[in-house]
């Protein structure tokens, strides 16, 4: 795939067109509204000058885009894990209530799927929502003319406007609870896949460190039930003095339940196990599952209506700070 900065993924512009057919943006803009005031010999040039280039109009650009007609794309890294799910259900259900339509895109958490999906999606949608962990300058590339709202990550750029996740202070609480409960010898499981350790395993060990509490003993885990398992028995394995887990998510924390019991460990009187996203699945486990709880309903209604206010005003990006705060919702897996 070419990459974003390269010159075949550059997006065509009206003034591309325009020095093609040798004519002025206005004359591009004519044609491709059905103006009365050109010639229909010049109009078939132009369109056969955008044809050839590929180039299609940004509806939102030219102004065509009414209340009613709007269409969303969400891009999310993974349908099956229930966190994306339900931020999606709750942005499908702010948007109905606009008369918008969402189209929702899943990139499997892949890079190459993400580049591929915004070189679909500049053609298909008047503004963009979700998750993204292509840079700034590749977003640019694919998203210029429309409105962008990022989940879970603070853009860099002042031409993207973002939701922000906050769990310090959850984070905080659960570790103060597990303290509270005895626990001094405390694991975590984190992301994998990502090069770095996450913001979530920052939180983590500095709320140890507030304890005085040894926060090196940390896994990764591929982020499904399956990993939160396998990365459980690694953990224990390496270090079998641990009596309590905090998990990069839910699902993972779901995982490792599952094979606390298999490895006859029961949960929490030998093992403690805390989760983060707060999902609904959570609830249903066996014991109930403690989470560092957000509020996905809360994530994707704000989505929706900083999209509302950039159509009302393109140039106003954030007209508060968007922060999604994460709590600690203690039950009875810790």
């Amino acid at each position: 795939m070419v990459s974003a900065s390269g010159a075949e993924s550059r997006k065509v512009t009206i003034n591309d067109v325009a020095k093609s057919a040798g004519v002025s943006r206005q004359t591009v803009s004519r044609a491709l509204n059905d103006k009365d005031e050109i010639d229909s010999d010049t109009k078939q040039r132009v369109l056969d000058a955008a044809r050839a280039l590929g180039y299609r109009p940004s509806r939102f650009a030219r102004g065509l885009v009414r209340q009613d007609t709007m269409t969303i794309g969400l891009v999310i890294p993974d349908l099956l894990n229930p966190y994306f799910t339900e931020v999606a259900a709750s942005a499908l259900e702010a948007a109905r209530t606009h008369g918008w339509h969402v189209v929702v895109y899943d990139t499997a958490d892949r890079a190459e799927e993400e580049l591929g999906t915004l070189q679909v999606i500049s053609s298909q949608v008047d503004a963009v929502i979700g998750y993204f962990s292509c840079s700034d300058s590749e977003l640019e590339a694919f998203t210029r003319g429309m409105p962008v709202v990022l989940i879970g990550r603070e853009g860099k750029s002042t031409r993207f406007s973002s939701i922000r996740i906050d769990g310090r202070e959850g984070v905080h609480a659960a570790v103060a609870h597990l303290v509270a409960k005895g626990h001094t010898r405390i694991g975590m499981v984190d992301h994998q896949a990502r090069a770095e350790p996450s913001i979530r395993h920052a939180w983590f060990t500095a709320a140890a460190a507030a304890h005085g509490i040894d926060a090196g003993m940390v896994v990764g885990a591929d982020q499904t039930a399956d990993g939160g398992g396998a990365a459980l028995r690694e953990l224990l394995t390496a270090h079998p003095e641990v009596t309590a887990v905090f998990t990069f998510n839910d699902i993972i924390a779901i995982g490792a339940l599952r094979e606390a019991r298999r490895l006859g460990r029961s949960v929490p009187q030998d093992l403690a196990v805390i989760g983060f996203d707060g999902l609904q699945l959570g609830a249903l486990m066996e014991p109930p599952l403690t989470s560092v709880a957000l509020d996905t309903r809360q994530l994707g209604v704000l989505a929706i209506e900083q999209v509302a206010r950039l159509l009302s005003d393109p140039r106003t990006l954030a007209v508060e700070d968007l922060v999604v705060h994460a709590e600690l919702r203690p039950s009875g897996s810790a």
